[in-house]
């Protein structure tokens, strides 16, 4: 008999200063259950109320091996489909419902999805620093250690810190964290020669446009940065300015990757079908969770585009853990942004700081192996549990969120 969904519970959690969502969904089998993420940040009590008080009831007393038939009655219940905070609820349940298969299979996601294409997963970590000099002495640092993608930035993605409105702003600008776009390029490009100058050619690099520029300027950008060979550009347009993609191809042959915000097909479909973007790097549980994200995987597969989602760490071990297990099956996977979450035995733990908290709270996260990559652990499902003791020791929090106030210099609004 199948067993069918009891219960559904959500575990709000902070252990590291950042909000994280976490699912339950209970069976009315003894002991079996599954987690998934479910975590808008930055939202975190709307995609709470969302599925305790719609989600939740709509799927308790269902079967839980319907996963496909499942998302989609969860997609389309409310008439109005896709947006960030439906996507992350639905994203919750649904990966639970896939951690819960894999535990009934007694297989690791991995070999549900048709096993495994790799050994592990390459990976590429983030440095910053405030001038040339600290930003090379963090590459080597990484390099030490086996790390072979290196993403740089100084002082973040080209503004500073959120305050007053700078000498240098129009008078009466709101606060904010303030970008002078045309200086950001210049000094961007002077980086980039002075770290190959330091570091060679043989460390893969990646940049972070985050969005922070003018298409028109993303396009100029792109070209002059092509000198420094990037494994890729991140992020060179907004999500609403895709069809300049398509004209930054015809001046450079430096390869894009875009969609850490994407949560609708209609946003990505076309840039695959049409090869505008060399890597989709979407957000999993933005697009919700696994079901769709390995359906993003496929078909980027069948015109070539390959996936590098995002592995920030405003997202659970649970969801780091799922881009894991898809990576290791896909044949399009190009490379995997990875935030640091690893044992503190590791060696990298005195680059990226303690997360004791975070292995509390989340026990069986994937590991960094010091050698450049990733890998799964064999248990079934996810593998990564949830210690609830734990979690009910770091609450959330309700803080105003300010980085997303980026502003130019006459004090306008830009796209975080």
């Amino acid at each position: 008999m199948n067993p069918i969904i009891k219960n559904v519970k959500v575990i709000c959690t902070a252990p590291e200063g950042i909000n994280l969502v976490v699912v339950r969904v209970d069976t009315d089998q003894p002991g079996l259950y599954g987690l998934g993420c479910a975590t808008l940040a930055y939202r975190w009590r709307s995609v709470r109320h969302l599925i305790e008080t719609y989600l939740a009831p709509l799927v308790i007393g269902r079967e839980v091996n319907n996963i496909t038939e499942l998302w989609q009655l969860m997609h389309q219940n409310a008439y109005w489909r896709s947006g960030p905070i439906a996507n992350n609820a639905i994203s919750g349940i649904d990966m639970a419902l896939w951690d819960i298969k894999g535990k009934m299979a007694n297989m690791p996601l991995y070999d549900l999805f048709g096993g495994k294409m790799r050994a592990g997963v390459p990976v590429y970590r983030h440095v910053d620093g405030k001038d040339a000099d600290e930003i090379c002495e963090n590459i080597e640092k990484y390099r030490s250690i086996g790390v072979k993608y290196i993403r740089c930035q100084c002082g973040g993605y080209g503004g500073g810190g959120y305050g007053p409105a700078p000498s240098w702003a129009a008078r009466g600008a709101h606060d904010g964290v303030y970008l002078d776009s045309r200086k950001y390029m210049r000094d961007t490009l002077k980086l980039f020669a002075q770290i190959r100058e330091k570091e060679g050619d043989s460390i893969e690099l990646v940049h972070d446009v985050h969005e922070r520029i003018h298409p028109t300027e993303a396009v100029e950008f792109v070209k002059e940065m092509e000198p420094f060979h990037l494994f890729f550009m991140e992020d060179v347009v907004p999500l609403e300015q895709t069809e300049w993609l398509q004209r930054i191809r015809q001046t450079s042959v430096t390869p894009l990757s875009q969609g850490e915000l994407f949560n609708n097909p209609a946003e990505y479909k076309k840039l695959i079908e049409t090869r505008a973007i060399d890597y989709i790097r979407v957000h999993i549980s933005e697009v919700g969770g696994i079901t769709p994200a390995r359906k993003i995987q496929q078909f980027a597969a069948e015109y070539g585009v390959r996936i590098c989602w995002h592995g920030p760490g405003d997202m659970s071990p649970l969801a780091h853990a799922a881009n894991i297990h898809i990576d290791l099956a896909a044949e399009n996977l190009g490379l995997q942004e990875w935030s640091g979450i690893e044992p503190p035995n590791f060696v990298i733990q005195k680059l990226s700081g303690p997360h004791g908290a975070l292995l509390d709270v989340f026990p069986g996260l994937p590991e960094y192996g010091n050698d450049g990559f990733v890998y799964a652990n064999d248990r079934p499902g996810l593998g990564v549990d949830l210690n609830e003791a734990e979690a009910a020791k770091y609450p959330c929090n309700d803080d105003l969120t300010t980085w997303t106030q980026t502003r130019n210099p006459d004090g306008s609004l830009q796209t975080p």
